[in-house]
């Protein structure tokens, strides 16, 4: 039967969904508490800062936040609002948009990363299974 062979990558796909699920709520609880960031506010800030360049284009950001157009743009305009990131137009082709971290992005994402860090190596290392050697 179809169904009975699909099952392993059924529990497969719904073990990365719970794993994801737990992982962002625990990004989420964390950055929000101890730096006053979402987990998507802190994921954009981490890009923009890893890249190393002044500014990157919405567009080039887009397909590495997997927001959506307008999510995106509402997520840059809270960053904006709180002084985290700039938004400007390209002069060249003004259809491009820009964004940059400002000092006090880079200052806050420099007081997020280790949080970060200690909270996807905690849930990953609760997630590993023990190597089983026979």
């Amino acid at each position: 039967m179809a169904a009975d062979a699909d099952r392993p990558l059924v529990c497969e796909w719904r073990d990365m969904l719970s794993l994801h699920a737990r992982t962002w709520c625990a990004l989420e609880r964390e950055l929000n508490e101890r730096h006053g960031l979402g987990a998507s506010e802190f994921e954009l800030l981490d890009r923009l800062i890893e890249t190393d360049k002044p500014k990157c284009r919405v567009q080039e950001l887009s397909g590495d936040i997997h927001l959506s157009q307008s999510a995106l743009s509402r997520l840059i305009a809270r960053l904006e609002r709180d002084g985290l990131v700039t938004r400007g137009m390209c002069a060249e082709d003004r259809r491009n948009i820009f964004v940059s971290p400002t000092e006090a992005g880079r200052a806050r994402h420099a007081e997020a990363v280790s949080t970060h860090r200690a909270v996807l190596a905690e849930v990953f290392a609760a997630n590993r299974q023990p190597l089983i050697v026979r």
